[in-house]
């Protein structure tokens, strides 16, 4: 099978495309005949040794995919040869054929084409985790987003409106603003052009975000803690901007707010069943028209290194996928 691989820590150019021998399933593997993989920013910080997980050499990035059962382990119960489906599966997404547990693929309604539903499983299972279980967002409650034109960031507007939040959206042009506005955002805020702190100090009446969504850190993170509403949520989900900030314990302290943690691999591993059950739930959404993922591009396979100079560019709205068949 061809799959890209990287075969030492490095920028995305240094990637290879080669043909590989496919591995030997365990008990409760299944074979899956890689059919899209969604980008993610992580990939990007992975092949550079910037992620957390740094998998042996060589490997193949891609953190989720989606496509269609060829075979299956002696123990496998989940699925069968021949099922339609996407997953979480870290690194190993950008190659022909990916095995992985049963425990972490999940079965595609048929309304759901292949390439959206490779888009879905990274962003959309961060963002229900980090709004539901870490802020317990309600409903009218003010949430801001930063890089809101993000895959996950997008998603974030998108799910905070169904959950009934009012919705305040940061990004860097007026054209991204306009594409987010589609997917319900109340107010929205060109950070190129105002001051975010005023701006949401303005439409909260003083109040402040009670939930903050923040996949940036760096400047943007000290920025939230003065807009953040008293008994406050700010959210740390990631730190695309490069540099991760120190918390000031005096502005916690004032506002009693909390810094929230988010890491969903730490969800996985103490509730995987909730985990599972809320992708049948939002690919449901997704079938009924309730969720819109957003695909900016689509790029074969040999064209990743392209694809991920223009996510490193932050020049991506939603989300960009890989064809691999």
């Amino acid at each position: 099978m061809k799959a890209l691989l990287c075969k030492k820590f490095g920028p995305p150019e240094s990637l290879v495309l080669e043909q590989v021998e496919s591995v030997a399933l365990d008990a409760r593997d299944v074979r899956v005949a890689v059919h899209a993989a969604g980008l993610n920013f992580a990939d990007t910080l992975m092949i550079a040794g910037q992620y957390q997980v740094k998998p042996g050499m060589p490997f193949s990035p891609g953190m989720e995919m989606a496509g269609v059962v060829t075979e299956v382990g002696s123990g496998v119960t989940r699925v069968r040869k021949g099922d339609r489906v996407m997953s979480t599966c870290v690194y190993g997404g950008f190659a022909e054929e990916r095995c992985i547990s049963e425990d972490m693929v999940f079965p595609i309604p048929d309304e759901v084409s292949f390439t959206i539903a490779a888009a879905f499983p990274i962003t959309y299972g961060t963002t229900y985790h980090a709004l539901t279980d870490r802020a317990a967002l309600k409903p009218g409650e003010w949430l801001l987003v930063h890089a809101a034109s993000s895959g996950v960031g997008l998603n974030a507007v998108e799910l905070g409106k169904l959950m009934g939040a009012k919705v305040i959206a940061c990004s860097s042009t007026d054209e991204k603003l306009q594409i987010i506005k589609g997917y319900g955002a109340d107010e929205v805020i060109n950070y190129t052009q105002e001051n975010i702190r005023d701006r949401v100090l303005a439409v909260t009446a003083g109040r402040g975000a009670d939930v903050i969504f923040d996949p940036v850190g760096g400047d943007v993170f000290d920025e939230s803690l003065r807009c953040i509403a008293w008994e406050g949520r700010l959210l740390v989900v990631g730190f695309a901007a490069g540099r991760i900030q120190q918390i000031p314990a005096n502005h916690v302290l004032l506002k009693e707010c909390q810094i929230v943690g988010v890491n969903t691999a730490q969800f996985i591993k103490h509730k995987l069943e909730e985990y599972r059950s809320r992708f049948t739930m939002m690919l449901r959404w997704t079938a009924e028209g309730r969720l819109r993922p957003l695909i900016s591009a689509t790029y074969p396979l040999d064209q990743v290194p392209q694809a991920m100079a223009v996510v490193m560019a932050r020049s991506v709205t939603g989300k960009i996928v890989i064809a691999i068949r």
